[in-house]
């Protein structure tokens, strides 16, 4: 027990975070997650709509904090259009829905004058694609028949890169990176996260999914690529706009966008590997 005990303040140390906090938050997340599907998929649309608008709320203060001015509440209602969008009409919906809220947004931006209005309209923009039009996505991986497996599966995915990533990194990473973006992330970790996003992707496909193994393995190892890099994406972020975290929703996380980072460039790309195999099997 003191052994355990020890091997878990020595990665709290490492992390500069409790890791007890962070599992049972990570856990409930799965539990909702699941729990939205199984009962009726549509409350997962609102689920990833409800995160994505606590999202937008973070990122809001985090520009203001470098006067830098965007309409959480235009965003917001964005949000809502581009995710009902999404629900009725699959990516053309959520193409159509982005397309119309661009002009939109970048319009309402008029009445605050010229003077930083380049700033606005290019954060406006980033949020608007980094944020709802990204997690659209995963409302589409949630929507098919069998969405319940393929959410379930893209869990998996994107949570074995993150959690063994994380442990392997803090045990025993040595060799930064990225150490200007994200000194703690390490070369080590990356081996982690490839060893057990692969088997978590063979074992989920072709447990859950009913598809070959060696398929989940190759989609594994995009995922990698895109959770890391998303992860990458929001840390430098974060270093430019001064910050440790997004928010301090999620204890031992930090906000919903620290929980999001890794999310939403994963859920594209593995839709799209799904479209792909489907049409090819």
């Amino acid at each position: 027990m003191d052994d355990l005990h020890s091997i878990n303040d020595a990665i709290n140390r490492r992390a500069g975070r409790k890791l007890g906090p962070s599992i049972l938050v990570s856990l409930s997340l799965v539990a909702i997650v699941w729990a939205s599907l199984a009962f009726e998929p549509i409350f997962f649309a609102a689920l990833v709509t409800l995160a994505v608008c606590l999202g937008i709320r973070e990122i809001s203060r985090a520009f203001a904090q470098a006067e830098t001015k965007i309409s959480s509440n235009a965003l917001i209602v964005a949000t809502i259009g581009l995710s009902a969008a999404t629900w009725q009409g699959g990516v053309a919906g959520l193409a159509v829905a982005t397309a119309v809220a661009l002009p939109i947004l970048l319009i309402s931006l008029l009445r605050n004058g010229p003077e930083g209005f380049v700033a606005s309209a290019t954060a406006t923009t980033l949020v608007l694609v980094y944020l709802p039009f990204l997690a659209g996505f995963l409302i589409l991986l949630g929507h098919e028949s069998n969405g319940l497996a393929q959410v379930m599966t893209f869990v998996i995915l994107v949570g074995c890169n993150d959690t063994f990533g994380y442990l392997v990194g803090v045990l025993i990473g040595k060799h930064p990176m990225a150490p200007k973006i994200s000194p703690k992330k390490s070369w080590e970790g990356l081996v982690g996260s490839v060893v057990f996003t692969s088997i978590g992707g063979a074992l989920s496909f072709h447990y859950i999914l009913d598809l070959q193994w060696w398929i989940g393995a190759l989609v594994a190892l995009m995922i990698v690529f895109t959770a890391t890099s998303g992860d990458l994406i929001e840390s430098a972020m974060k270093r430019d706009l001064s910050l440790k975290d997004m928010g301090s929703l999620l204890p031992g996380h930090g906000g919903m966008l620290d929980r999001l980072d890794s999310v939403l460039l994963s859920a594209p790309a593995l839709y799209l590997a799904l479209e792909i195999v489907k049409r090819f099997s």
